[in-house]
């Protein structure tokens, strides 16, 4: 009985190789998925899931919390020494002079102010806030039980405000979104809103900064603001189309819906965001990794074929001496090589940052990059879409609307859109003229504007193109995770796989000398 074997080819000598190699940064890469985007993406959800649920329990009876500082814990009361309660006297003495002089001022700018008192336990306090005099301030904490003795202005700080580093950052989408829901649940509860803003001032009493901004909306809304003045009185805290929102929802007594609506609006950009900022942290996962690769291969692989290569005695020649070369700059000047493309990379996001122009060039770039630009495309026209139809059914001006919605996108190609939508609107022309045969709008949603326009539905269309393009967006971030992968293990195998043709070819010529 006779055993075939297959006998081994120079062909499948050359090819194995390229075999293992495209076997061993396939599984490299699959581990690499599973341990530093999978694992930690799913933790982090896990992270976020339950500490979201653990918020929404707490605020599932607010009438038991708004009673609880009663039955919650006992504290003791402090008595004060005579000496301390004499020095109290005596700058409260102060105090009283110094307001009876702010009487007669008008003053509408707002300062910031240290007070000292004691609350209802005796205890002191002490804390900062944003007011407009004294007096104002003084009469706030006296609503909030604490009996205040002395009031400073808080010169720091307002040096601070005054350069613009008083640290005042919008909310974050996560924040905005349960800060609304948490309103809106006590204003169903049947509680008024200042009592609500001092539910949620006790309530943050381990986070300064935000027990700091409730307390000055409950301080706006204590001098008789309204709502959304008492939030845009915030700085840039809010964002401007919460409170054109709010505004609107005040003149048609719908505040509840309006919030629960800036909720679920929030939460789909949130969603949104997310998908794009994983449309793009996954590639660059991989890049960065595939970079690791040819850096280990260049300065650690190819040094040890050089030395195998120096003491057999073989002169190499062409595109392996090319990489050879190669390989020797980038491992003797490896510090160098970094130090250049941190500076690069720094520079490249200082002018993304600062300079509008190059900003410009740099989104135009990626928007017209194939497949990938689809989605940057896409993702801008869910955001504006879907903001301008609840600016619309909110009756929010179109002036105020184009506003608002250049101050939310960062793309500077939609921006000059909405400035000529504007400029269009003051001459009387049609909101859609400023959307005809540009590039970055798609034939599907001009024609869908100018339907609405024309139907008088403008708002309705908004919403459909909105929905149309969300699902146009998700589809093409799915497909680039699908497709992506196998696409940079193949251009991978391949650069990797020549660069190691490339230095293992001689060793063929040292095989036929041995033979």
């Amino acid at each position: 009985m006779n055993d075939t074997k297959k006998p081994i080819t120079i062909t499948t000598i050359l090819l194995a190789p390229f075999l293992f190699i495209i076997s061993f940064i396939k599984h490299f890469f699959i581990g690499v998925k599973f341990v530093f985007f999978d694992a930690f993406h799913n933790l982090f959800l896990y992270h976020q899931s339950s500490r979201e649920f653990k918020k929404i329990e707490k605020q599932k009876t607010p009438q038991v919390q708004n009673n609880s500082k009663n039955i919650n814990k006992e504290e003791e009361t402090v008595i004060l020494s005579l000496n301390e309660r004499q020095k109290i006297a005596s700058e409260k003495q102060a105090l009283i002079k110094e307001m009876q002089k702010e009487i007669n001022i008008r003053k509408v700018s707002k300062e910031y102010y240290t007070y000292y008192g004691t609350d209802s336990n005796g205890k002191k306090v002490k804390g900062t806030m944003s007011a407009t005099n004294k007096i104002t301030l003084h009469n706030f904490l006296a609503s909030e039980g604490i009996d205040v003795y002395n009031i400073k202005k808080d010169y720091f700080a307002n040096f601070l405000k005054k350069i613009g580093l008083d640290n005042e950052k919008e909310l974050s989408i996560k924040d905005l979104i349960f800060w609304l829901t948490q309103v809106s649940t006590y204003l169903k509860a049947g509680i008024t809103l200042n009592d609500t803003i001092k539910i949620m001032t006790k309530q943050a009493s381990k986070d300064p900064k935000k027990k700091k901004l409730y307390q000055s909306i409950s301080y706006e809304l204590t001098l008789g603001e309204t709502f959304s003045n008492a939030l845009q009185n915030q700085g840039k805290i809010f964002p401007p189309l919460l409170i054109n929102m709010i505004k609107s929802a005040e003149a048609t007594g719908e505040l509840i819906k309006t919030l629960d609506d800036m909720s679920s609006y929030y939460t789909e950009i949130d969603k949104t965001h997310k998908e794009m900022i994983s449309a793009i942290i996954y590639p660059a996962i991989l890049l960065v990794f595939a970079l690791a690769i040819l850096t280990f291969i260049m300065v650690y692989v190819i040094p040890e074929f050089i030395k195998v290569y120096n003491q057999a005695g073989i002169t190499v020649s062409g595109f392996t001496l090319s990489i050879i070369n190669l390989s020797k700059y980038i491992t003797s000047h490896i510090n160098s090589i970094l130090l250049i493309a941190l500076i690069v990379i720094i520079t490249l996001l200082f002018l993304y940052r600062r300079v509008k122009s190059f900003r410009k060039f740099m989104q135009i770039i990626g928007m017209k990059i194939p497949f990938f630009g689809k989605i940057i495309i896409y993702h801008e026209l869910t955001i504006f879409t879907k903001t301008f139809a609840s600016l619309l059914k909110n009756s929010v001006y179109i002036i105020d609307s184009m506003e608002i919605l250049t101050n939310i996108t960062n793309n500077e190609v939609y921006k000059d859109i909405m400035l000529d939508t504007m400029s269009n609107i003051a001459r009387g022309e049609k909101i859609s003229l400023s959307f005809y045969n540009k590039w970055c709008i798609p034939d599907v949603a001009y024609y869908m504007i100018v339907t609405g326009e024309t139907t008088g539905e403008l708002s309705l269309m908004m919403e459909k193109v909105a929905n149309y393009y969300n699902d146009m967006h998700k589809s093409r971030v799915t497909n680039l995770k699908s497709f992506l992968e196998p696409i940079m293990i193949v251009i991978l195998a391949l650069i990797v796989g020549i660069i190691i043709l490339a230095v293992v070819i001689p060793m063929f010529s040292l095989y036929g000398q041995i033979r």
